[in-house]
């Protein structure tokens, strides 16, 4: 592996970076977006029958809003349970935001590095070629100077897409992933404002 970083020669040190920042963004994302993580089946449940046993209170707030994402939608919800529907609904849609918005953190960051791993690996197969028309000098061709040119262009361009492929990949999972779980608990913080409303039983 040293002999194939060392024959890419020091154009491949941005790509061996974003490939350990890619990694480490999608690892984190891996287990941040677990459905458990974000929106633990059953709350729904427990929230209503708590609400309907003890009403809103102070504890269950604070609970839910500790617990998940979910959760945090729903202490908004029930922040304004005394209040219109449709205040309620767009007190949720508020937290909806915030908590898309973190679903979503790094992301981009994987995005770019998705996008821009391509152009580090052809910035490096130019310096392989500035090297390779180097090594043309006086009418004698270098044969050392030419493979070593030939080595940083082919390197370069196979490690930007190796970085690249996996990149674009998890980032349009993880994506996916975030709209997913987005409609979810729109859909659960929909029948909680239902049941409150006395829409629903």
């Amino acid at each position: 592996m040293l002999a194939i970083i060392e024959a890419a020669g020091w154009p491949v040190w941005p790509l061996i970076l974003a490939s350990v920042i890619a990694v480490a963004i999608i690892i984190e994302r891996a287990y941040s977006l677990r459905t458990r993580e974000v929106a633990p089946a059953g709350l729904l449940l427990e929230t209503i029958k708590v609400y309907q046993e003890r009403g809103v209170s102070t504890e269950l707030v604070s609970h839910l809003a500790d617990n998940s994402p979910l959760g945090r939608i729903f202490a908004t919800a029930l922040r304004n349970a005394n209040n219109s529907r449709e205040i309620m609904k767009e007190s949720i849609e508020e937290a909806g935001r915030a908590v898309t918005h973190d679903l979503d953190r790094f992301l981009t960051s994987l995005g770019t590095i998705a996008s821009m791993a391509p152009l580090l690996g052809l910035l490096g197969t130019v310096i392989g070629m500035i090297e390779i028309f180097g090594a043309q000098t006086g009418g004698a061709a270098n044969p050392g100077q030419l493979a070593h040119g030939i080595s940083i262009a082919l390197y370069n361009t196979a490690f930007g897409l190796i970085v690249a492929i996996p990149a674009m990949i998890f980032y349009r999972y993880f994506r996916s992933r975030v709209e997913s779980l987005v409609v979810d608990m729109e859909q659960q913080a929909i029948k909680l404002v239902e049941i409150v409303h006395g829409d629903r039983k």
